[in-house]
């Protein structure tokens, strides 16, 4: 059967890409070996929130004396979240069935392989191979958790993040290698249930992509809670011949021997590029991603490839804004090119992270002059009555343009707010406009006037 787009892949970056082919007339086919919506669907972003809310549920419901309300003995049941999680990971996914359904879109189950420019072989489960034709091919297969070779994932002592997020029962002790987004949410959650949690991280910050403040404010939220971080620190060995797992962690005072339940590498990512076809096409690769353009074309015709596996940051909402671009440019709509600049990240702990453009430090190294505007949520109307003050906005200004350079929250709900950022920041709008857009009190979102009007000296009204 003869398509003008196959991708291979259903994943955020796969499966809005083939919504807006057939929203533009293009007869398309997505491939797909396991679970329609990818990691991110089924093993990633949803099903991890579902772990997260639960989590702050039972947070909220063992201090709700703390707003006035008397309860009895509160016990989370883990595997009845754990399943509420899957559950919900599938609805998401039969979600997706319906869009393709809406929009006839072809899903052929199998591992898909570029023959040449133009073919694409679909293997299925019974390893029946079948060539299918079409104009154009998009790759869109993702990444999976990266594995160092002296701690390989064996799925029950050493785990990745799918494993974490279906467990058959909750471990006393967890040691977390990693503190990026999946390390710190996983170890919340874990923690949150009753783990004693361990978090080593080879950089000087937890969370070392974000702003310096940001990575303290929240590294003594977490200690707060007992979860334990080492910082600078590196795991070194893992003996998982015993009950306990062993690991030995090279910390600034020497070596230190950790004992644990489990261990969840969480040391990143690596994409999935292999047995694609890749080399036999002669694809370009650069630092180990295949190489594209501003419109995500390869070196070769009519192949085009998006989201994990190419530059950028490894984002859903990455992945989905370069394949509606792609879509559109192959459509000749002239779409503009992505400003990976203004890409918002998320992290979804308590407090949650969110961040935008240029920390301060990255600014002052770019040569700007800058300004800074705080607001702090100990001062906020709205997150006092609500009992989340942990947290601030900051927000990074060029002082001779007064245009913003970068947002950094931390606190309740940030996730939300840096939304208003991104758009200002596509409409190169100014710190004093933001001080004269009137936000509703009392809001979380007011914070961001607030530290504004804290860049320009003016008076912060709370």
């Amino acid at each position: 059967m003869n398509y003008d787009i196959i991708i291979i892949g259903s994943g955020p970056g796969g499966y809005v890409a083939a919504i807006r082919a057939s929203q533009l007339g293009f007869k398309t086919a997505v491939i797909e070996k396991s679970e329609l919506g990818g990691i991110c669907l089924n093993w990633g972003c949803i099903p991890t929130k579902s772990l997260l809310k639960s989590a702050q549920v039972f947070d909220y419901v063992k201090h709700s004396s703390d707003y006035g309300i008397e309860t009895g003995e509160v016990k989370a049941d883990f595997q009845k979240i754990i399943e509420r999680s899957r559950g919900i990971a599938g609805q998401m996914s039969k979600g997706v069935e319906y869009l393709f359904k809406k929009n006839n879109i072809t899903l052929i189950n199998g591992i898909g392989k570029i023959i040449e420019k133009g073919k694409v072989q679909v293997t299925d489960s019974e390893n029946v191979a079948t060539i299918y034709e079409t104009k154009h091919i998009i790759l869109a297969t993702g990444s999976r958790s990266k594995e160092l070779p002296f701690m390989k994932q064996d799925g029950k002592k050493i785990i990745g993040y799918r494993q974490a997020l279906s467990l058959d029962k909750l471990p006393e002790t967890m040691i977390v290698a990693g503190s990026g987004a999946i390390g710190t949410e996983l170890a919340f959650f874990y923690n949150s249930m009753g783990t004693q949690v361990t978090i080593v991280e080879f950089l000087p910050n937890i969370v070392p992509t974000e702003d310096e403040e940001v990575s303290k404010t929240l590294a003594r939220s977490l200690k707060k809670v007992k979860i334990k971080i080492m910082t600078e620190s590196t795991v070194e060995s893992v003996d998982i011949s015993g009950e306990k797992c062993k690991v030995t962690v090279k910390t600034k005072k020497g070596d230190e021997i950790l004992e644990a339940d489990i261990i969840l590498s969480a040391i990143g990512i690596m994409p999935n590029i292999e047995n694609l076809g890749i080399e036999e096409n002669k694809i370009e690769l650069e630092k180990g991603k295949i190489k594209v353009d501003d419109y995500y074309k390869t070196n070769i015709d009519e192949i085009y490839a998006i989201g994990d596996i190419v530059r950028g940051p490894a984002l859903a909402h990455v992945a989905s804004a370069e394949g509606i671009i792609c879509i559109e440019n192959i459509a000749g709509l002239n779409p503009k090119p992505l400003d990976y600049e203004n890409i918002p990240g998320a992290i979804y702990t308590t407090p949650e992270v969110a961040s935008v453009g240029f920390s301060e430090a990255k600014a002052i190294e770019a040569g700007y002059k800058i300004k800074i505007g705080k607001f702090p949520f100990t001062a906020s109307g709205k997150a006092t009555a609500a009992g989340n003050r942990d947290g601030f906005i900051k927000l990074v200004f060029d002082e001779e343009t007064d245009k913003i350079l970068g947002a950094h929250m931390i606190g309740m709900n940030v996730t939300e707010m840096i939304s208003e950022i991104v758009v200002a920041r596509n409409l190169g709008a100014k710190g004093n406009q933001i001080i004269k857009s009137v936000h509703p009190h009392p809001t979380m979102s007011e914070a961001i006037m607030e530290a504004a009007a804290n860049a320009h000296n003016e008076a912060i009204h709370i």
